[in-house]
This record gives C-alpha cells, sequence and structure tokens, in this order.
C-alpha cells in the first residue's frame, strides 16, 4: 500500500505541547501510546480537556460531554 506510511513521532515537540500533570506517565510525548491507553480505559487523554478539568485526572466521556455542553451554554 503506497499510501500507507509509517508516521514517526516527534516525541520532543509532542512533549512541549503536553499538558498531562500526571509526573510518573510513560507516555508523555508518545500520542499514540497515550491515545490507545486511554480509549482502552475507556477515557480521553488529557490533551482532549482545558487545564482546570485536567487536574482533576476525571478524563471520562462523561467529563467531556459535559464540559462541551457547558461551554456551549457560555457562548
Amino acid at each position: 500500500m503506497k499510501w500507507l506510511r509509517k508516521m514517526e513521532c516527534n516525541l520532543k515537540a509532542n512533549k512541549a505541547k503536553c499538558n498531562c500533570t500526571y509526573e510518573p506517565c510513560p507516555r508523555k510525548g508518545k500520542c499514540c501510546e497515550c491515545i490507545a491507553y486511554h480509549l482502552a480505559m475507556d477515557e480521553l487523554p488529557a490533551c482532549a480537556f482545558p487545564p482546570e478539568i485536567e487536574r482533576t485526572y476525571d478524563r471520562s466521556f462523561k467529563r467531556f460531554a459535559e464540559w462541551v455542553r457547558d461551554s456551549d451554554r457560555t457562548r
């Protein structure tokens, strides 16, 4: 498959943008691993949330939906 290419992970750039506050996290900057891990846990990664919610470590789909709903009310 000519169109299928292996994506390379730019760890340094990814780490610089990662807003995860869980310090012993072994997946920081490894977005593919991070997303796969969190989806397997039925949750979203830190980058799906604003800092005030990310810090609570409630990364559930329910919390994400509440945030989106509440964000729509303030617009």
